[in-house]
């Protein structure tokens, strides 16, 4: 194959592939038009963060088959037309796991501690031993934002040192936080109030940007900030006042939302907020490991292997692909429905296949229900890495089947539970090709799963129908569609609504003051 580097990697991946017959050309800093001259007959394509991946180069490559990020981070990689475009993308998350993390816990050290500062004074000829008093890790709360890989080792290195550990993540699991020994808690606001310091390790995303302003800032009274994971997360004029204000004793940054960071940025002036132009993962082993990594998923590509970190979904050979994609969306659409409903800190996932699906490979309908399972939270998350996401999470993932089936031709179940509680969602398929949620819970419907769906529980009593009708009616929300299912009469009962438009908070809110309705809870399912 043909493999185009567009940005540069450590040596050792690109003799791998040379090694393995392939034909390396490295184009170095390419853009525009240049950049699609260049990829226009490679077979692979290996890039870091500086090359924007777009469709208009998708188009242009009609003879790519992988994409390897060397690296974490897939923002600059349209994955949507990848996929369209039958393109593999991979990246390499293990390679810089490490290094992120020691890099995170040297920079919590440096602004405890002032290092850099002293060092300043010292250099310029200033023994200001008296003007630096540094705070110890030692019974001192670290919060953890996000715990995933990064952050699970963090919080075991700096928990090791004596720290108490506290983690504010709604795709981790209790158990996997008890392994640490983490508190995990519900809300942003509670993980910054209860640390002195904060660590950040969440993707950049619409839900994320900005996550962490002046208000949360104020949460973490006293405290210090470490972000090493992904610029934008922070607001950084608001950190910058917080920090010369002395809200926050210290900052410590190594990524920002603009890079390189600008002369003119605020952060730059404040003495107690200490600045890295993105060190993370240079160090020779992570820039090594992701060389090699990257280097041998192109290698199984190119030989028709399954590629480890693929972020997009595999090929399904055609008789696969024929018996169980109709049930793959599906899955996908049971998933979301059922953690959106649950709405707590899930441990298990149990997907059961009743009827003929029970009688297919359903590996990859699984996996699809993962996905959707997950898609809810900010992790970029397919049908390929669901599982991966989920062992990482500490979640318990289970399969069953049965032939029998109540009334249909082919049953999916997924059900969320913490151990405890629990919320199943059933569906099938109508003529193939038309989904219905059939069950939730207990309750029969036969429900058309799309766009923005109310789940409304509610005692069966008169007049309750036309009582949320009435109400959305008043907020000029349109109902497109209504499905209604009971246990018993004048029990609970069960009814969704498939709505033109979000309902805002108030009204959800004023469905639940109402004393015969038991829950009210949106759901979002998008266009797909």
């Amino acid at each position: 194959m043909k493999v185009l580097v567009t940005d540069p990697i450590a040596d050792a991946g690109l003799t791998r592939l040379r090694e393995a017959g392939h034909d390396v050309e490295t184009a170095y800093e390419v853009e525009g038009n240049a950049l699609l001259d260049a990829v226009a007959d490679a077979n692979a394509l290996i890039v870091r963060s500086g090359t924007e991946v777009t469709e208009e180069v998708f188009a242009a490559a009609p003879d790519l088959i992988i994409v390897g990020r060397a690296g974490i981070g897939v923002d600059n990689i349209d994955i949507d037309a990848a996929t369209d475009h039958g393109v593999i993308v991979a990246n390499a998350p293990e390679g810089n796991v490490r290094a992120a993390a020691e890099h995170s816990v040297a920079m919590a050290f440096a602004t405890a501690r002032s290092i850099p500062q002293a060092h300043d004074r010292l250099k310029s000829g200033e023994w200001a031993k008296g003007e630096f008093l540094g705070t110890e890790v030692n019974n001192k709360t670290l919060g953890v934002v996000g715990f995933g890989r990064v952050g699970q080792q963090v919080a075991k290195r700096l928990g090791s040192l004596g720290m108490d550990i506290v983690t504010f993540d709604p795709y981790i699991s209790q158990e996997r936080a008890d392994q640490f020994g983490a508190e995990l808690v519900d809300e942003l606001d509670d993980c910054l109030a209860k640390s002195d310091f904060i660590t950040i390790h969440t993707p950049l995303t619409p839900e994320t940007e900005n996550m962490i302003g002046e208000e949360e800032l104020a949460e973490l009274e006293g405290g210090y900030v470490v972000n090493c994971a992904r610029g934008g997360i922070i607001d950084e004029p608001a950190l910058a006042e917080a920090v010369e204000d002395g809200v926050l004793k210290g900052a410590a940054l190594d990524v920002f939302g603009e890079e390189p960071l600008p002369e003119d940025s605020p952060l730059l002036d404040v003495e107690d907020i200490i600045v890295t132009p993105h060190l993370g993962a240079s160090t020779e082993a992570a820039q090594e490991n992701v060389a090699t990594s990257t280097a041998d998923q192109i290698i199984a590509a190119a030989n028709g292997q399954p590629v480890a970190n693929a972020l997009n979904a595999p090929s399904l050979d055609e008789a696969t692909f024929k018996q169980v994609g109709p049930y793959l969306d599906l899955a996908d659409t049971a998933g979301r429905i059922a953690v959106q409903l649950f709405g707590g800190h899930m441990s298990e996932v149990q997907v059961t296949y009743a009827g003929d699906i029970a009688e297919e490979d359903v590996e990859y309908v699984t996996a699809s229900a993962l996905k959707g399972v997950f898609a809810p939270s900010d992790l970029q998350v397919n049908a390929v890495n669901a599982p991966q996401i989920a062992e990482d999470r500490g979640i318990d993932v289970t399969e069953s089947k049965t032939r029998s089936s109540e009334d249909y031709q082919s049953l999916i179940t997924v059900t969320v539970s913490d151990g405890e509680e629990s919320v199943s969602v059933c569906g099938t398929q109508f003529g193939g090709e038309e989904p219905r949620i059939v069950r939730i819970d207990d309750h029969r419907i036969e429900a058309v799963p799309h766009g923005h769906m109310l789940v409304v529980r509610n005692r069966d009593e008169p007049g309750t129908i036309g009582f949320i009708g009435t109400v959305l009616g008043e907020a000029d929300i349109n109902i497109a569609g209504m499905f209604n299912g009971r246990e018993t009469i004048g029990g609970e009962a069960l009814s969704v609504y498939n709505l033109d438009e979000q309902p805002p908070q108030d009204i959800i809110e004023r469905l639940n003051g109402d004393s015969r309705i038991i829950e009210t809870t949106y759901v979002e399912l998008g266009d797909e």
